[in-house]
């Protein structure tokens, strides 16, 4: 197996020790390199080419996350893997967002440790379990809070989605609204380049799939 350099970065001298202590019981993994601020972090980086920083993200001056943020758009090579104390979904997010390709616990056990550097290591990304399920319920709220392409139609491109459904002609449906027959196949191609359906028998199953009509009637 291909040896995997790291580089430590972290303020607390005895931080880095024990974490150095933790990877020299790893195989195949050699720290080439200690930063104890996000700036030593960059630049030590440029010199040394690690394969992976392991990044505290409360450090002095330039944070871990603007680190990393730094390291992703100048250093892309080089991975890199928050190891922090902080449990909370701003930061995992953030971590993310920045370019971070793991988010570790400090409390995290060797075995766990290993797994994530060498997921990283191989091109994937890393999340604890805890972190992990931050961020799926993050995407999970997201989704739900989302509109449903129905909800997206104004309250008219509904009305004239469900005549259409019902098999009214576009002369019936202006005058069942009182709108002009223009004015009705402007909303019919509004929806259907909304919807992305080009074709009334498409627009009739959509209708018919979000409960605009009852097809039991």
């Amino acid at each position: 197996m291909t040896q995997i350099n790291i580089l430590l970065a972290d303020d607390h001298t005895l931080v880095r020790a024990g974490i150095r202590a933790l990877l020299q019981k790893i195989e195949n993994v050699r720290v080439v390199g200690e930063a104890e601020t996000g700036a030593d972090a960059v630049d030590l980086v440029a010199q040394l080419k690690p394969d992976l920083v392991l990044m505290d993200i409360a450090m002095p001056g330039l944070s871990g996350l603007e680190a990393t943020e730094l390291l992703a758009q100048q250093c892309p090579e080089t991975r890199v893997i928050i190891l922090s104390m902080h449990l909370e979904q701003e930061y995992v997010l953030r971590a993310l967002q920045v370019g971070a390709k793991g988010y570790l616990l400090k409390g995290a056990r060797i075995p766990e440790l290993e797994l994530a550097i060498h997921s990283v290591a191989r091109g994937e990304t890393y999340l604890s379990p805890a972190a992990s399920k931050l961020v799926v319920g993050e995407v999970v709220r997201r989704i739900a809070a989302e509109p449903t392409p129905l909800e997206r139609l104004s309250p008219r491109q509904q009305q004239v989605l469900t005549f259409i459904a019902q098999g009214a002609t576009t002369k019936e449906i202006a005058q069942k609204l009182g709108l002009s027959v223009k004015t009705v196949k402007t909303h019919r191609t509004e929806l259907m380049e909304q919807l992305d359906i080009h074709d009334i028998a498409g627009l009739v199953r959509f209708a018919v799939r979000v409960g605009l009509i009852d097809t039991d009637r």
